[in-house]
């Protein structure tokens, strides 16, 4: 039998981890809101490389490295969501449903590119200009994106450019790029972007770049 003493103190451990998580909440209901959308998925792989990896593969792993990066390095200071979390394909028209949805504050599409000429490499960075505003930031942080690559990573910039993308034409946020991480078609970049542990350094520098952009 438990004693009234022992009865109280549960009830008050329930009630004060109940507070705090409530509490916890409410502070991670202030922090940015960023949607990743992993380029791709199910019968659609996206480029592949010589030896067989999908793109589809590639950026959705990049995108769990970044939740799991967002949790145990930053105490997920982003509020991140991915608009796939399986291998799965989602229509273009559904790929920016859920920022609509939340309001995101960033919207970032992932893919890897592939080009005939086999010695094309570099990042390149997308936007669709709606509003001066809008194209500023986009393009802002795209550029520190590409150069957190560049200069941490060692990969080549191909600059940023106008895309006329659907999900980035239909989307609301107030920051919107799609970002092509590299050549699949290039044996360098392909085997580079294929690794895991490549991979990761990709998704903190993406993270960082955020982080910098948003002034965290």
């Amino acid at each position: 039998m438990y004693t009234l003493n022992q009865i109280l103190l549960a009830l008050f451990c329930l009630f004060f981890l109940n507070v705090s998580f409530t509490q916890n909440e409410k502070e991670l209901e202030k922090n940015p809101i960023i949607v990743i959308d992993p380029g791709h998925g199910g019968k659609d792989p996206g480029a592949i490389t010589a030896q067989g990896t999908k793109e589809k593969d590639i950026v959705l792993a990049i995108a769990f490295k970044m939740i799991v990066l967002n949790d145990t390095l930053f105490d997920n200071m982003l509020r991140l969501f991915l608009t796939r979390y399986t291998d799965t394909l989602i229509a273009l028209s559904d790929r920016t449903v859920l920022s609509k949805t939340l309001k995101a504050d960033i919207f970032i599409s992932i893919h890897c590119n592939q080009a005939i000429n086999t010695t094309a490499a570099g990042t390149e960075v997308f936007i669709y200009p709606k509003s001066e505003a809008q194209a500023s930031a986009s393009n802002y942080l795209g550029l520190t994106i590409q150069k957190g690559l560049a200069d941490i990573l060692g990969v080549k910039k191909r600059g940023l450019k106008y895309g006329n993308f659907q999900v980035l034409r239909d989307n609301n946020s107030n920051v919107s790029i799609l970002l092509e991480l590299g050549f699949l078609t290039q044996s360098d970049e392909a085997i580079y972007l294929s690794n895991q542990e490549s991979q990761s350094a990709i998704a903190l520098v993406i993270l960082q770049s955020i982080m910098k952009f948003l002034g965290l």
